[in-house]
């Protein structure tokens, strides 16, 4: 086990990239990049059957998917159910209104309506595969307001 007190105050650690399932790279991609609003960040080709295909929402960097093609049955049994019919990632955005439209008009399957919550404005939408997300936009805190966390 490692100790935490043994790691230097100058270490930092981020969360690069999710490796997310998908049946084919190309339609991946072009579900991505198109109907989200994603960049491709990296597409190499590692053999006749895998790639190394990255995408990342547009702005400031954070996390990117892995664009991962299913190699066997159990993982094809997992596309589109990644995290067991929950929310599985979030999609934070400074402009909802803007995203929502670009999403809906790209053919994006929101199964609820916009709502406002304390921490800000959300609704759950599906990708390609059926994988629920939050589209969100979080409220912007007054300084001395407590935050949620």
């Amino acid at each position: 086990m490692i100790d935490p007190s043994s790691t230097s105050s100058q270490t930092r650690n981020s969360l690069a990239l999710v490796s997310f399932l998908v049946r084919d790279y190309d339609e991946a991609i072009a579900f991505f990049v198109t109907a989200m609003g994603f960049r491709l960040i990296e597409d190499t080709r590692l053999s006749d059957e895998k790639r190394w295909v990255v995408v990342a929402p547009e702005g400031p960097s954070g996390t990117s998917l892995l664009l991962a093609k299913a190699a066997n049955a159990e993982q094809l049994l997992h596309i589109g159910n990644q995290a067991g019919g929950r929310v599985f990632l979030f999609l934070e955005t400074t402009d909802f209104r803007n995203q929502h439209q670009h999403m809906l008009s790209s053919g994006v399957t929101f199964v609820e309506s916009p709502r406002e919550e304390p921490y800000g404005t959300v609704a759950v939408f599906k990708d390609l595969y059926g994988n629920k997300w939050d589209l969100i936009q979080r409220h912007v805190l007054e300084s001395n307001a407590p935050q949620v966390r």
